[in-house]
């Protein structure tokens, strides 16, 4: 009689199942806060997606998107035998391979470093100067690397000139320009991206740090067995997100540092300064399209075999 009781009761405690409309109506407040990006990404990323079609036709302004000329697969059949689609491809990924790997590396250190200074007043002064760069237009610094590097006025030839060496033609070696790419994009980001670290590393149970302080643990211990073994699932969620744009450049640092210097294009012409030439100097919308979609299925691809990867080896670090 009583077990009878007891399972009355607690089936009674269950609480009813809500539909549809109450859990929309107890989550107003937090669809209200989500609207604005629900209808960015609905305006500018859902509601341009039939202009995908020009990818596939022979594009004109009198016929429009669906009244021009349908070819099918030629427009991507060029980029391929041309060869222009696998330069494109492989520079945009090394350079997003390097900003990555390497900019995830100098953000983690950026951010032990911070979390090691004992000095309040020190480590946000510190903080302020790192973060400053992230707010410099892609425009001033390509003002500010053309007035250092420029073969006849630039800072760095008039002091090799100074010091009787030749100067250096670098705005026609091709060769040196990964380099200077990869230096301005983690001299721009890695203080901004550093906070990411450095919000986790203050997120880590005091107490272990405390525990292995007593336990007269230095502080590269302390870093390595408890510091950056924490910051694992936070490294593998941004490298996730990291990879989703794997294939799309920063069109304003390498347009602004590189500009239409044909010179530097075999190592400097990435997939956005292509497509933008096409569009801007030859009109060519349908192979631009076809660039720019194959753009997109390569990285959602890649996004979606990474996840997988991902969840095959711990599930708590997936995406989804």
């Amino acid at each position: 009689m009583r077990a009878k009781k007891n399972s009355t009761g607690a089936a009674a405690l269950k609480a009813p199942k809500k539909n549809m409309w109450n859990i929309l109506k107890d989550s107003k407040t937090l669809l209200l806060m989500c609207m604005p990006a629900v209808v960015f990404f609905i305006v500018f990323s859902y509601l341009p997606l039939p202009g995908v079609y020009i990818a596939f036709t022979n594009y004109n302004f009198r016929d429009g998107i669906f009244g021009s000329p349908f070819v099918g697969f030629k427009n991507f059949e060029f980029l391929v035998k041309s060869g222009e689609l696998w330069h494109l491809t492989k520079n945009t990924l090394l350079y997003n391979l390097a900003f990555i790997i390497i900019g995830n590396i100098f953000q983690i250190t950026l951010a032990v470093m911070l979390n090691e200074i004992r000095n309040k007043w020190f480590k946000k002064v510190s903080q302020t100067i790192m973060f400053l760069p992230y707010f410099i237009s892609a425009v001033l610094i390509g003002a500010i690397a053309f007035n250092i590097l420029n073969y006849d006025t630039g800072a760095l030839n008039t002091a090799i000139k100074a010091f009787g060496g030749n100067p250096l033609k670098i705005y026609s070696s091709a060769g040196l320009w990964p380099f200077i790419i990869v230096f301005c994009q983690l001299w721009q980001s890695t203080g901004y991206g550093s906070v990411v670290y450095f919000a986790a590393i203050c997120g880590i149970d005091s107490s272990m740090v405390e525990a292995a302080e007593v336990d007269g643990a230095s502080s590269w211990q302390r870093i390595r067995y408890i510091i950056l073994p924490s910051l694992k699932p936070t490294f593998v969620i941004l490298l996730l997100f990291a990879l989703g744009g794997i294939m799309k450049g920063n069109f304003g640092l390498f347009w602004n540092l590189v500009g239409n210097n044909s010179q530097l294009f075999a190592t400097t012409d990435i997939i956005e300064t292509s497509v933008y030439r096409m569009m801007m100097s030859q009109n060519n919308f349908s192979t631009s399209s076809a660039v720019g979609l194959y753009q997109s299925i390569f990285g959602f691809t890649l996004v979606m075999l990474s996840n997988w990867l991902v969840k095959r080896i711990d599930p708590d670090y997936a995406l989804f």
